[in-house]
């Protein structure tokens, strides 16, 4: 079972709903999930904010907040979490920004191959993580949301008890 059905089967089993807001993934995430059996009983939706107007007009996000911190940061990541909340009803918000790609706010400190995740569950933080990724521009898209499978599944595995 590859690590997408794993969270699939982990989500339906846990009765948990999931919704994402994905910038440099644009829907990919969506997409994988949404090919799982039985997709309809855990995947609400997505919406794609890859450039940075959407992320304040549909989700809220402070434009100060973008300048302070860039749009590929955690703390946008953790924004469009919370944003997408107000648009779709889930139990778990998924939010992936950063640098698959040149383009974008890379420097030294945070260079292409920078990946943001966050992850709410039930509007608190849930898990975090911030990835340093080798590969083409395709690649590092695909290997973002299988880290995001594969979170998504320690994490249910990791509060099973505490989910039901």
């Amino acid at each position: 079972m590859n690590e997408i059905e794993e969270a699939a089967r982990l989500l339906i089993e846990n009765k948990l709903t999931l919704a994402f807001a994905e910038s440099a993934t644009a829907g990919r995430a969506s997409a994988e999930f949404s090919l799982a059996c039985d997709a309809g009983k855990f995947l609400k939706g997505g919406l794609v904010c890859y450039d940075a107007s959407m992320k304040t007009r549909l989700l809220g996000v402070p434009e100060q907040l973008i300048e302070e911190y860039t749009p590929e940061s955690m703390e946008i990541t953790e924004a469009i979490a919370r944003g997408l909340r107000k648009i779709i009803v889930a139990d778990i918000h998924i939010g992936i920004t950063g640098l698959p790609c040149p383009g974008g706010s890379e420097t030294p400190e945070k260079p292409v191959g920078t990946m943001f995740i966050c992850a709410l569950l039930h509007g608190a933080p849930w898990f975090s993580e911030r990835l340093q990724l080798e590969g083409s521009h395709p690649q590092i898209v695909v290997k973002t949301v299988e880290r995001v499978a594969l979170l998504l599944s320690a994490f249910c595995v990791k509060q099973d008890a505490g989910l039901r």
